[in-house]
């Protein structure tokens, strides 16, 4: 549909950094076209059964699987990520949230409390909200985009949804597939649009009552200081500069395969890569040999070819901002071991391709250590003892992730419990079981997402007490 004022956003393919089609840039008449249309739809919606959503929200997930090809190339040319990933996680995993989401619904149950003594009893109501609003990034469009709507509509509310502008394209592909499946007209409002423009209108309309948001840190502070006063629910999944600790008792060889995995998946663009490795001194010089060396096999190339590890970069002000990082690493006494360069591939001259990049550093107060790079850059330092690696771990403002490599029990206890994160993986990465709380603390976010953490964000609770 065109914006109501006719303007246009160009929307760039990273691979080659040429304009390839143009998206709507919707203003805040267009977000209440899109709130009036779930508004309307809301009174129906809410009361259809649960068997009726979860049948639907499973069809989608079917067509999404049917369609796996087509919405994986869409998601690389738009992302600059290899088809290949796209067609292992990031397609496949949002046809799982539509999946889990529509079974987890029908078993999404309430409590009840009989008062002895009191003749009554108390059981809780848990309704839909009403019309909500979801924001998602440009990381892993699809996959998080459904991460948000699919709890959403599951607990019966209709949704004013916004992909990132960088990023439309699988957003725009999942509507004709919801409509294919047969979600009612209005439950989901894809609106198109810049943060300022769209993603601003969402989150200060007053009768839009909860915001989910995936993004920046400093934009879940600007979301915040808007929706808090206005007492929306708030879901922030923010920023992470995520810890990787290694001591010398892991299994090394996994270690080290998933270590180069954790750095540099999706061009190092998830929030929850590892993106500060942390040796125990006795075997540092070893895995910084061998890691070295693993990382510079990586093959930087065009999304679209089998052989690449490593695409493009999602724009090129990202990629120059990442750049920018390297640059100030130097200036603190960070020595780039490995990477650091522009990649210019043939016949792709243009696109935003970047070497992974390893960044030796002496301290962990330094900006690359302390400031979310988002990008296929790692820095690599020794520690001596547990305490240490513990306090250079929770000394940075973000909580998000933490891995931690061992095989010692008791350390991994210890740690787990102290380990300032709301994520904790012990001698695995990014192993992800839907049932769970996902979120972070400190700068990493409020609220959790995931099973029934999410179900019940979108649902607010009523108490009813009855005497008899």
């Amino acid at each position: 549909m065109n914006p109501i004022q006719n303007n246009w956003i160009d929307n760039y393919c990273p691979a080659n950094g040429e304009v390839y089609g143009q998206i709507p840039n919707s203003s805040k008449d267009d977000v209440e076209k899109a709130y009036l249309a779930a508004k309307t739809a809301f009174t129906s919606w809410s009361q259809t059964t649960l068997e009726e959503r979860s049948r639907i929200l499973i069809r989608i997930s079917e067509l999404l699987e049917a369609n796996l090809q087509g919405f994986a190339e869409a998601e690389s040319k738009d992302n600059g990520k290899p088809i290949a990933l796209a067609k292992q996680v990031d397609i496949p995993r949002a046809a799982s949230n539509f999946r889990f989401f529509g079974n987890a619904i029908t078993q999404f149950a309430s409590e009840s409390h009989e008062s002895v003594g009191q003749d009554a009893i108390n059981f809780t109501l848990r309704q839909p909200i009403g019309v909500v609003g979801c924001i998602s990034p440009w990381n892993l469009p699809l996959y998080l985009f459904t991460w948000k709507i699919a709890p959403a509509i599951a607990a019966g509310n209709c949704v004013v949804a916004k992909p990132s502008e960088i990023t439309p394209m699988t957003a725009y592909l999942l509507g004709e597939i919801c409509t294919e499946a047969g979600l009612p007209k209005g439950v989901l409002n894809i609106v198109h649009g810049l943060g300022t423009t769209a993603g601003q209108a969402i989150i200060e309309h007053p009768d839009i009552k909860a915001i989910s948001f995936t993004g920046g840190t400093a934009t879940g502070a600007h979301i915040a200081k808007i929706a808090a006063p206005m007492f929306k629910k708030l879901s922030l999944e923010l920023g992470g500069k995520n810890p990787n600790i290694i001591f010398a008792d892991c299994d090394y060889d996994e270690m080290l395969e998933t270590t180069v995995r954790s750095s540099f998946a999706n061009q190092g663009q998830i929030c929850l890569c590892g993106s500060r490795i942390f040796v125990e001194n006795s075997i540092y010089e070893k895995f910084k040999k061998d890691f070295v060396a693993k990382v510079k096999d990586l093959k930087v190339g065009h999304p679209s070819e089998t052989s690449t590890n490593i695409g493009a970069l999602v724009s090129k002000s990202h990629l120059e901002k990442v750049m920018d990082y390297i640059e100030i690493a130097k200036t603190e006494k960070g020595t780039v071991i490995c990477g650091g360069n522009k990649v210019h591939l043939k016949d792709y001259e243009n696109g935003y391709y970047l070497e992974p990049t390893v960044i030796e550093v002496t301290s962990n107060d330094c900006r690359a250590n302390q400031e979310e790079i988002f990008g296929p850059v790692v820095t690599i330092m020794p520690f001596e003892s547990e305490d240490d690696v513990l306090e250079m771990a929770n000394k940075v403002k973000y909580g998000l992730s933490a891995t931690l490599w061992t095989n010692d029990l008791k350390r991994t206890m210890r740690m787990s419990s102290q380990l300032q994160a709301g994520i904790v993986w012990v001698n695995t990465w990014m192993m992800r079981d839907l049932r769970t709380p996902f979120g972070g603390v400190k700068a990493s976010g409020v609220g959790r997402e995931g099973g029934f953490e999410a179900l019940r964000f979108f649902t607010e609770a009523k108490n009813v007490c009855i005497k008899y």
